[in-house]
């Protein structure tokens, strides 16, 4: 019995045993990371549809017939955690991005807030930054609309106004034997909308 075992291990058999040895968990390890780099990117485009959808919500003209009150945040988030819902992410793990965009209030001569005039994140949303309105605390009415600066004028063109969302989400890879296991990365999504006036 001895005998054929080492037999097998002098012969063909078994430096094709020793090859797969060594190539079967570097192939693992590589099949791996193409999962959770997809999944990764999967979860990008899903955050990135969804801060589109929260900037679309956020600029909708105010309704004529509803009785509520419109506040351009809380469509926002309401739109952003429903895209997330419907992805299966969970939108308690929204976060602010910190720190927030730098977009100069509308009528800025250029979009780079050199002098350090950078719009804030509203401060009526915990998870997620919108930029271009402000909900005071202890103020009632609607909230205060003063758009960020999306394009300039100064290129010849007519300066774009509207509204910014932003926030990260966190990721997690899993990839034993690496750097990256068990790593959270923050992956950030950003839509600017031009405000509708009609």
């Amino acid at each position: 019995m001895r005998c054929l075992f080492s037999e097998v291990l002098q012969g063909e058999a078994g430096s094709d045993l020793a090859e797969a040895a060594l190539v079967l968990p570097l192939m693992f390890t590589i099949l791996l990371g193409i999962f959770w780099f997809g999944q990764a990117f999967s979860i990008y485009g899903t955050i990135t549809h969804a801060a589109r959808e929260g900037a679309r919500a956020a600029v909708a003209p105010v309704c004529t017939t509803c009785s509520a009150t419109n506040n351009p945040s809380q469509s926002a988030y309401d739109a952003v955690s429903s895209a997330l819902q419907a992805a299966k992410l969970d939108p308690a793990n929204l976060q602010r991005p910190s720190p927030p965009p730098g977009l100069c209030i509308c009528g800025s001569s250029s979009t780079s807030c050199a002098g350090g005039s950078a719009v804030r994140c509203d401060a009526g949303q915990a998870n997620i930054c919108v930029q271009g309105v402000d909900t005071k605390k202890n103020k009632k009415g609607p909230p205060d609309q003063d758009n960020v600066q999306l394009a300039s004028a100064s290129g010849g063109g007519t300066g774009v106004c509207g509204l910014s969302v932003s926030f990260v989400y966190p990721y997690t890879f899993w990839l034993p034997g690496t750097s990256l296991n068990k790593r959270q990365i923050l992956l950030q999504a950003q839509a600017e909308m031009r405000v509708e006036t009609q």
